[in-house]
């Protein structure tokens, strides 16, 4: 559980602490270049989930649906990490960093009703939808995930 602990810990500060930055440098709807035609930092807000998904809803049952279903994921994930072998590193840090950035996003939601994105990645007048830390490692834990999966281990 220590590993755990580090783990999702070490995301949650992380991602806490640099949506703080945003939040107290970079105003709402604004954005500052980083590196020209390719990445940004922006401040936007999130009430849906990916790709804004369900962010028209009434904010009490967007707020009760996305609360409910992070801490049932949370729930499933931890016990899933559970039956992960003490050994499998891989697979526990992959479980960890998705059980960390769900519960990174968790915060946002019960704090601000919306979750804070920052990170724009782009290519000419393409962009990826902004994104943040916890997304972040969300997504690398689920392809860590596949990877453990599709290598049997």
């Amino acid at each position: 559980m220590t590993f755990l602990t580090f783990i999702v810990g070490a995301v949650v500060f992380l991602d806490q602490f640099t949506k703080l930055l945003v939040l107290r440098y970079l105003p709402l709807h604004s954005g500052k270049e980083v590196i020209p035609g390719f990445f940004n930092l922006v401040h936007t807000r999130n009430t849906g989930a990916a790709f804004s998904l369900l962010a028209g809803m009434p904010s009490f049952w967007r707020q009760t649906f996305f609360v409910g279903m992070t801490l049932l994921i949370v729930a499933m994930l931890f016990f899933a990490y559970r039956k992960v072998r003490s050994g499998d590193v891989w697979g526990r840090a992959a479980y960890s960093l998705i059980i960390g950035g769900a519960l990174g996003n968790l915060v946002d939601r019960l704090r601000l009703n919306e979750v804070v994105d920052f990170l724009d990645v782009y290519v000419g007048s393409y962009h990826w939808p902004a994104f943040n830390v916890a997304d972040s490692a969300i997504s690398v834990g689920a392809v860590m995930l596949l990877i453990s999966l599709v290598r049997g281990k």
